[in-house]
Parts: structure tokens; C-alpha cells; sequence
């Protein structure tokens, strides 16, 4: 029978400390100073992608506030508040999801029990999840609250999509934003898991993870804990590779070499093999977009040109082909087939690194007509 006790790694591996939070050193350290200080807000408003950590901010922020011997950033282990908040289990605690609950009559609800003194805690912390998903009204309802609070009640809102969120709610919180985290450092503490876990792993398997979860935590780690279901013990880049159907770097390589040495011939026995391979066309073409921005980098940094795609191109056709990838993934991703828009795409992105920019000819032909008139007035 299998062991229904068992956390996924996202779960077990969630922060208890804010030192714990990976890639967010802005959003501690100014929760931090607000607690030494004393200038605690009424209502913060954490904004950014998914799984940067803003649900588990907000709980150790509530977990900060309200434990036995806090307020204080950094918390004891063994405290029984602590311990409730970051189960999900203290009454003082709320946590709302405003996805299933976003109507108006939710928000009088709360509007009425936060009259009411906290049970055990310090405070009385409303997170509220998904902020974004609260109807107009329901925005409208909790207006007033939300200005003038009760001194005892806090709030705590999180989303992924700001825009959606009333200026009027945002002008009232304190905004912290969530970046996404590099790969590197979801790289490293995928490694720190895995020695944890005892699993061997290959760094350049868990750097393919750390780009695959495009920034997020969370699903860097839920990607890990499917890649010890398939591989064991024992990850490599191959299992990787294999299990999300991406292409191997040496193929993303071929595609960069074939495109900037115009050699058509290569560009389609490579992408036939792809195809064919059934891997997946728009994320190899996420990969060749993120090799061509290396590559333009270091063209600016050496002073012009670069040869990070096989064949010496100027900063200038780099561009050029990193503008012609670009505009071909929303081909991939709507046309009906993938394989003849991914084709297109390269021949495109082939055409754009041999083509010259107009602006360029004629800085050439004035430089040339200048030292043509130059030698005249010589003769």
C-alpha cells in the first residue's frame, strides 16, 4: 500500500524562515526593517509570478506578528502559534481564497468578524489569495475597511495579475514585488535537496529544471519530484531531456550554426528530426532564442562581433535574428502546424542574419563617397 503520509518536496521544502526564501532578499530585509521599527502597515499587497514565494511570505510575515515572543523576523522553531500559522491551522490567521470566494457578500462577512479581537494571537491576518479574482463590488466592499481597519487587524493580499487589482485597493497597501528567481539560484537549492534526499543528480540536469520552471520555485521542485519518480536515485540531463521532450543542446547548437551559415540543408534535416522525434518545437525555439541572446551579449562585450552561434556575426545581424525568432513563436504556438512554422521561423531568422539594415548601407556609401571626394581633391 502506498504511504499516505508523503509530502511532495514543494510541501516538505517550503520556507519556515524568511533566511530560507530563496531570490526575494528585497522583500525581507523591508519586512524586516518595518518590524525593527515599528512601522508595521495595515495592508500589504504581494505582486508576481507564480511560485516566487508570496503565499509563504505572507505566512511567515503573519507567523513574524503574532508568535509568543514577536514581533521579531526570525521565530523559534518550536513555537506552538508558529507552528499553526504555517499549518494553516490558527484562528487568527484567515486565509481566503478570493478565486471561490469574490463576491460581495464574502467581503461583508469579513468585514464584519474583523470587528471582533484575535482569539489567541496578536493580530488578526487576512490573507487573501488571488486578490485579482474579487468582483467590482466586492473591491467596493472592502474600500472603507481596508482604509480605516480596526488597530488589531491586518491584510495580507497576493497575486499574480496586478493590473486586474482597483488603483484604489493597490493606493491602500504597501507593494512589495516578487521577481522571478534566477535559474541559478533554483539550480543550487534543487541541489541542496537533493544531497538532503539522497539523490545523485547531474548539475546540468537540474540547471535544465531550474530554466524549465521559467523562474518559479515551486515548480522547479514539483519537476524534481517527477524526475525522481522517473529516474530513481539517479538523474541525468538525458532523463530530463526525455521525459519534456526538449531538445539536447547540441541540436539547439546545430539550428544556431545552420542559421547563421545560412545552410538550409542543415536547418531542415535538423528540424525533420525534431519533428519526428515528436519533442517539442516551441520550446526548442525558446532555447535557440535564449542561445542567440548569449551570444548577442557577448558580441557587445567583445566590442562588435561574436561567434556564440557557430559563425562570426555582428552585433547587428544578432539582433536581427533574435527579432525574427521572437516573432515567430506566436506562429508555432497558433498556426496549425508545427513543424512548417518552426521551418519558416529558422528560414526567416537565416534571412534576417545575411540581410543589412538600410541605415547601415548608408553610413557605408556617404563613408565611401566622402573618401572618394577626399582622393579627388587630392589629385
Amino acid at each position: 500500500m502506498a504511504d499516505q503520509g508523503y509530502q511532495v518536496i514543494a510541501r516538505r521544502w517550503r520556507p519556515k524562515q524568511f533566511d530560507e526564501l530563496v531570490g526575494q532578499d528585497h522583500v525581507t530585509r523591508a519586512l524586516g526593517n518595518a518590524i525593527e521599527m515599528g512601522r508595521i502597515g495595515h495592508a500589504y499587497l504581494f505582486v508576481g509570478p507564480r511560485g516566487t514565494g508570496k503565499t509563504t511570505s505572507a505566512r511567515l510575515f503573519a507567523k513574524s506578528l503574532n508568535w509568543e515572543d514577536g514581533p521579531s523576523l526570525t521565530t523559534a522553531e518550536n513555537s506552538e502559534i508558529g507552528l499553526a500559522i504555517m499549518e494553516g491551522r490558527c484562528l487568527d490567521v484567515i486565509e481566503i481564497d478570493a478565486a471561490s470566494n469574490n463576491g460581495v457578500e464574502q467581503v461583508r462577512e469579513l468585514r464584519d468578524e474583523c470587528q471582533y479581537a484575535p482569539a489567541q494571537c496578536r493580530y488578526k491576518i487576512y490573507v487573501v489569495d488571488e486578490v485579482h479574482m474579487l468582483s467590482q463590488a466586492a473591491f467596493n466592499a472592502l474600500l472603507k475597511t481596508l482604509e480605516e481597519p480596526p488597530p488589531h487587524v491586518k491584510f495580507i493580499f497576493a497575486t499574480t495579475e496586478s493590473r486586474k487589482v482597483l488603483p484604489t485597493i493597490t493606493s491602500r497597501c504597501q507593494r512589495f514585488e516578487f521577481r522571478p528567481i534566477e535559474s541559478r539560484l533554483i539550480a543550487e537549492k534543487l541541489m541542496e535537496i537533493c544531497q538532503s534526499e539522497d539523490i545523485k543528480a547531474e548539475p546540468d540536469a537540474l540547471a535544465l529544471v531550474a530554466r524549465l520552471a521559467n523562474g518559479g520555485m515551486r515548480d522547479a521542485q514539483s519537476i524534481l519530484d517527477q524526475m525522481i519518480s522517473f529516474s530513481g536515485k539517479e538523474i541525468s540531463q538525458t532523463d530530463v531531456l526525455q521525459v519534456y521532450g526538449l531538445a539536447s543542446p547540441e541540436i539547439v547548437q546545430s539550428l544556431a550554426k545552420g542559421i547563421a551559415s545560412a545552410d538550409y540543408d542543415l536547418l531542415l534535416a535538423v528540424s525533420g528530426e525534431l519533428a519526428e522525434s515528436g519533442l517539442d518545437l516551441h520550446r526548442a525555439l525558446i532555447d535557440l532564442q535564449d542561445l542567440a541572446r548569449e551570444s548577442l551579449v557577448a558580441a557587445i562585450r567583445a566590442g562588435g562581433e561574436g561567434s556564440g552561434l557557430g559563425v562570426p556575426l555582428s552585433v547587428e545581424a544578432h539582433a536581427r535574428v533574435l527579432d525574427a525568432l521572437r516573432a515567430g513563436e506566436d506562429r508555432i504556438q497558433r498556426g496549425l502546424s508545427d513543424k512548417v512554422n518552426f521551418e519558416t521561423t529558422l528560414f526567416k531568422a537565416t534571412e534576417a542574419a545575411r540581410s543589412r539594415a538600410i541605415d547601415g548601407l548608408i553610413r557605408e556609401i556617404g563613408s565611401l563617397a566622402r573618401t572618394a571626394g577626399a582622393k579627388k581633391k587630392n589629385n
